[in-house]
């Protein structure tokens, strides 16, 4: 029929929208899709919804007129006033297609649930395309969903819509329920769902009015033919029949099918600390296909690494620290197999690489002697290869996807070799970056064109072989997690393309803690969120990307700097006299208004003589001559040229008079750091009427030798800054860029949450889908001395230990007392422990976090090794991986047993592999609670209502 206008009338349906959530005051639920009826993904333009209550439930609905053929992808937003969005759906993007059938004047009635973000993990490519091998879904037939008959008036079409990422390969879904469309409870006879792509199974089922209100549940059927019914209570679903316009259409959109938590375990260990019979004195890429073929055998779904990129700053030890970038992009030649460089290798260049396999296989990592024999040796196999890799259609490939970070990378290592430093404030007209300098620095036509290409040559080499190793473990079904470390280093790469991205008169550390009373300083700049946030975090977005090349889950290091950072003016050495960034200052006002006005006697070195005398006895004078002027009597204040960590660590190396404390160095300098610290407020350098209280400021004479009543103001200002006023800015800072390192990738994310943790911390992560870090010596709890693994959450990596600690059996041998009360609390024995951390007790600690109801428990390699006492005649000191008190320490660890000869020890995998497979756990070759022995299962037969 035509209208008026003489234009056809389009034929309509409403579309209602009904979703169940409890919000909070002052918060509402809108939609935004890809349509302008749903806001074109504009939020404040999307469906606006209406709360009701029903029984328990709110549920929020709206509804809107649509096209009969409309289609869209859609989500729900939590929302203010203003409709900011306070909270998004995780996971993937909801997509609507009517169903076949739909008619002009119909009401279609959707109702979903909101998509959380632990639902929403095993979306993740860990489990979709690892794990639950994606491939498998990729294969499976997608069909479409129809009905074949016409409705009459009293007919309703039910859409069962759920999702099932963890099926396994060639397993179905039913749904199963009261009516005899859904068989009545016999899985059998239920209606079988129709996969129709991306984890998402649908079907059609007619029902009359007069069969509401039904029960229902969802049920996955193995290959095998073994049914397993969906966990929890009956699903339910009824029709308002008192509507004028009742629905005709119900599409149950029921979230996920309903299963038991799944857990996995894991492996950590460095790549430096590898062993093997082919390395060159330090663990290569390709040495992870053999601890893969480990973890397999040991039923481990996951290897986890520490940072992988390169890090050749100060071209000496200090590089080992792996968490001190050169580049965020750029892999580490040290990881480099220079025997896979070439087919063709000559047998000088064979012999030489025999001799330094000798020459290397130490018991710790030489960093020096490895990587410059690698480099000497590469160097060789490029000049007889150059032509032939250069020109190669891979290598071209490789170049053109990665020129964007490969060029500056190579640019900057020529520079810094040429300029024999990496601080490129020190290379003339080069400590500027422009992109006309990069094109000529790279230029065919210069004279260190090979150079530039060499370090493109070595980056594509490590490429491949990483690449080569990725691929193995996704076919083993091992997830592959890598690290992304919190800083970067201020001479690298990234700070000189990009030095507005960074604060470069700061520090980033971390206050004091369980790893270090006194705080750390990594020295790394801090983040200028503020210009990162104006191109969407691009950066943080191609790190990401990047990784994702080769890892499909990731840990975020010190992921607590994502909502605040401690920060450090440059010139400190240690981490005790920082703030955080961002955080609600002390403003000079309020400080007036509670009765506090001596500024200057609260910021500034609180020296008294009786303190130098009490600290540093009869040599005080000598100080106090050298490094101190007296501004009143009995009163000092540091020379200019000491007042400062790092200036008093010059003059104490540097000074004419060093002669004086040469053998007292060490403790001068941490008795005048002592002084430098001895004060109460912290002035900000960039505003000078703000104040941040001083860390543990009651530990200082400044603070003591205050009034009473100064004492309890500062008191509670100290709590107010560190404990409540920052939560909210806190909260947001997290919500604006986690989502978007989050968003960048498909891998699975996990959150280095140990140290002072602020309470909106888990809050966050839990929304976010972040899995934490729980380890049983440094509990999350203040009352517990030890973690209770069997209490943790199910969103949480559970470890005995980790590379910032001591190990296992170093932690139980290093403290008599602290050896005792665990025996009693945890064990449970008034016996005197054995002194040794013996392999029972290896055993009982290690099975406690196994059992644990952790997602995941990931074990250091030296941990699992401990289980068996061959393994434990290596003094237990000797396996700490890193000291976090030294900021020089000399990462440096080297397991010593190759893998080769562990993966011969049938013994110890099939001892892990037990632990695994009786607490439950997944592990590679598990199929549907059977294990890999192939063991015949009976068919579940579910008679009757569940």
């Amino acid at each position: 029929m035509a209208n008026l206008s003489g234009k056809k009338s389009l034929n309509t349906v409403t579309l209602v929208f009904k979703l169940p959530y409890y919000t909070q005051w002052g918060q509402s639920l809108l939609i935004a899709g890809s349509e302008p009826a749903l806001g074109s993904w504009n939020v404040k333009q999307g469906l606006s919804l209406s709360p009701v209550h029903q029984g328990n439930e709110l549920i929020w609905s709206g509804r809107v007129s649509v096209a009969t053929g409309f289609t869209c992808q859609y989500n729900y937003y939590v929302v203010d006033d203003n409709k900011n969005v306070l909270r998004s759906e995780s996971g993937e993007k909801r997509k609507l297609v009517l169903p076949e059938g739909v008619q002009d004047g119909d009401v279609v009635e959707i109702r979903d649930w909101w998509q959380d973000a632990s639902e929403a993990l095993f979306l993740r490519s860990a489990f979709k395309n690892v794990i639950f091998n994606g491939s498998e879904n990729a294969k499976r037939e997608l069909k479409t969903t129809s009905l074949n008959k016409s409705l009459e008036p009293e007919d309703i079409v039910v859409q069962f819509i759920v999702s099932c990422p963890r099926l396994g390969a060639g397993s179905t879904v039913v749904v199963t329920g009261s009516n005899p469309q859904l068989g009545r409870w016999q899985t059998q006879d239920g209606l079988k769902l129709n996969y129709v792509g991306d984890s998402i199974w649908k079907a059609n089922c007619l029902l009359r009015k007069s069969e509401f209100p039904i029960k229902y549940k969802y049920c996955k059927i193995s290959e095998a033919g073994v049914s397993s019914l969906e966990f929890g209570p009956n699903r339910e679903a009824d029709v308002d029949l008192s509507s004028p316009k009742p629905s005709r259409y119900v599409l149950l959109s029921d979230g996920a099918l309903r299963e038991s938590p799944w857990r996995g375990a894991g492996v950590a260990v460095p790549i430096f600390s590898i062993r093997s019979n082919e390395d060159l004195g330090v663990g290569e890429f390709l040495d992870l296909k053999l601890l893969v073929d480990w973890a397999v055998n040991s039923g481990f779904h996951l290897v986890q690494l520490l940072p992988i990129n390169d890090t050749s700053v100060h071209g000496m030890w200090w590089d080992s620290y792996p968490y001190s970038s050169l580049s965020v992009f750029a892999l580490h030649p040290l990881y480099l197999r220079v025997q896979a460089l070439s087919d063709a290798i000559p047998g000088d260049i064979k012999d030489e690489i025999s001799q330094a396999k000798k020459q290397l296989d130490k018991k710790d990592v030489d960093y020096e002697a490895s990587l410059a024999s690698k480099l000497s040796i590469a160097r060789k196999i490029f000049k007889l290869e150059k032509d032939k890799v250069l020109n190669s259609s891979s290598f071209k490939q490789f170049l053109s996807e990665n020129e964007e970070w490969l060029k500056p990378y190579a640019a900057f290592c020529f520079l810094r070799d040429f300029f024999e430093t990496s601080d490129h404030s020190q290379w003339g007209r080069f400590s500027q970056f422009s992109k006309e300098k990069l094109d000529k620095l790279v230029s065919e036509g210069t004279l260190h064109h090979d150079v530039i290409c060499f370090h493109y040559y070595i980056q594509y080499h490590l490429y491949m072989q990483l690449s080569e190793a990725a691929a193995y473990a996704r076919k083993k079904k091992v997830i592959l997690k890598g690290d992304l470390p919190i800083g970067v280093d201020r001479n690298s790469v990234d700070t000189w393309v990009y030095p507005t991205l960074f604060r470069m008169n700061t520090a980033t550390g971390a206050p004091p803690d369980y790893f270090d009373k006194n705080g750390q300083n990594w020295g790394f700049p801090t983040y200028n969120w503020e210009e990162m946030s104006k191109d969407n975090y691009g950066w943080w977005r191609a790190r990401l990307t990047q990784m994702a090349k080769y890892f499909t889950a990731y840990r975020i290091d010190h992921i607590l700097g994502f909502f605040r950072i401690w920060e450090l003016p440059d010139h400190a050495a240690t981490g005790l006299v920082g703030k955080f960034r961002p955080s609600i200052a002390l403003s000079q006002e309020e400080l007036l208004s509670e009765g506090l006005w001596d500024f200057d006697r609260m910021s500034r070195p609180y020296i008294l003589q009786e303190t130098l005398e009490e600290k540093f006895g009869s040599f005080w004078t000598v100080i106090a001559a050298n490094f101190l002027n007296e501004y009143k009597k009995q009163h000092y204040e540091f020379k200019e040229d000491c007042n400062t960590e790092k200036k008093i660590i010059a003059k104490l190396k540097n000074s004419s008079e060093k002669s004086l404390w040469l053998e007292k160095e060490d403790s001068i300098r941490r008795g005048l750091f002592d002084l430098l610290q001895n004060i109460v407020l912290i002035r900000d350098p960039e505003d000078s009427t703000k104040f941040y209280p001083r860390f543990n400021q009651e530990d200082t004479s400044s603070f003591n030798d205050l009034d009473e009543h100064s004492k309890n103001i500062l008191r509670r200002l100290y709590y107010d800054y560190y404990f409540a006023r920052q939560e909210n800015l806190w909260r947001q800072n997290a919500l604006k860029t986690l989502p978007v390192l989050l968003n960048s990738s498909d891998m699975l994310a996990c959150g280095e949450d140990l140290g002072l943790i602020p309470a909106c911390v888990h809050p966050v992560m839990q929304e976010l889908g972040l899995i934490g870090l729980r380890i049983q010596r440094m509990p999350s709890e203040p009352n517990l001395e030890f973690g209770i693994p069997s209490q943790y959450s199910y969103m949480t990596v559970c470890a005995p230990s980790c590379h910032d600690c001591s190990t296992l059996r170093a932690w139980w041998e290093e403290d008599g007392g602290r050896r005792s009360r665990f025996y009693q609390t945890v064990i449970g024995s008034d016996d005197e422990p054995p002194s040794r951390c013996t392999p029972e007790v290896a055993n009982f600690i290690v099975k406690q976090h196994f059992d644990a109801p952790s997602m995941w428990a990931i074990f250091p390699l030296q941990d699992l090794l401990a289980l068996k006492d061959k393994y434990t005649t290596r003094p237990a000191k000797e396996e700490t991986i890193n000291d976090p008190t030294n900021p020089k320490h000399y990462w440096r660890f080297r397991l010593h047993v190759t893998l080769d000869s562990l993966l011969d020890d049938k013994d110890i995998q099939a001892t892990i592999k037990e632990l695994v497979t009786s607490s439950g756990r997944s592990f590679p070759g598990k199929v549907d609670g059977a294990e890999e022995s192939g063991e015949k299962l009976a068919k579940v037969q579910l008679n009757g209502k569940p």
